[in-house]
């Protein structure tokens, strides 16, 4: 996933206090990005404005380190969004604590019992105009994404990764979130170029067409919302 920030150095400077306190490490860092495992930054301009209204939530291995996360951020100076502590509403085990980023993005360090592996991100939540215009488009393009419909709600659908349903982003109706990127991993590059066949032939804005794209091979189609969604093969 990748997002767009108004002040790189603002960002950056945010991102790696918080995600070290879950022991997460920059992996690089370039003069307009930052990279940290499968989430990254990147400074916006006057063309890709800056992303706004988006919910992640990181992976804590522990409720000390969500805790600590919540702690390294207040006592540098950044936003609270909502103290440690459990929040049942979700999982009964679920333990997490939020910030805000520099652009208002919510923030936040989770552990609970299924925890997404292979990567820094357990969960998103994305803002939309319409909810049924959102699912229809990601029940589209899930099977060549390697994601599924788990929950269907009137407010909100949320998809996730593999049967146990470790990672998963949800669709909530307000204010679209806006000027984000995802990009999920396929199997070969056939189902790239499927992909991207069903999403145009669905009405679907075409972003990039099928092609090699720095040693793997991609293509992005538009979400209802105006968000760039990419399917790789060779994504590492």
């Amino acid at each position: 996933m990748s997002i767009l920030v108004s002040d790189l150095v603002a960002s950056e400077r945010f991102y790696l206090t918080v995600l070290r306190a879950l022991g997460i490490g920059r992996d690089s860092s370039g003069a307009d990005f930052a990279e940290w495992n499968d989430f990254s930054i990147a400074q916006a301009s006057d063309e890709t404005r800056v992303t706004r209204r988006l919910h992640v939530g990181f992976v804590a291995p522990s409720r000390e380190h969500v805790e600590e996360f919540w702690r390294a951020g207040i006592e540098a100076g950044y936003r609270d969004d909502g103290p440690p502590g459990p929040r049942p509403q979700y999982r009964h085990e679920y333990y997490g604590s939020f910030l805000l980023d520099p652009d208002g993005n919510s923030a936040e360090a989770v552990h609970h019992g299924v925890l997404r592996t292979g990567g820094v991100i357990d969960h998103l939540w994305v803002r939309v105009a319409d909810v049924a215009a959102a699912k229809g488009f990601y029940e589209l393009i899930a099977p060549y994404a390697g994601f599924h419909l788990r929950r269907d709600l009137s407010e909100r659908a949320q998809f996730a990764d593999g049967p146990e349903h470790r990672g998963s982003f949800s669709l909530v109706v307000g204010e679209p979130t806006l000027h984000l990127g995802m990009a999920f991993a396929a199997t070969s590059n056939a189902i790239v170029e499927e992909f991207h066949r069903a999403a145009v032939a669905g009405g679907y804005r075409d972003n990039d067409a099928p092609g090699e794209r720095s040693g793997c091979y991609a293509a992005s189609v538009l979400d209802p919302d105006g968000n760039i969604i990419e399917v790789r093969h060779g994504i590492s």
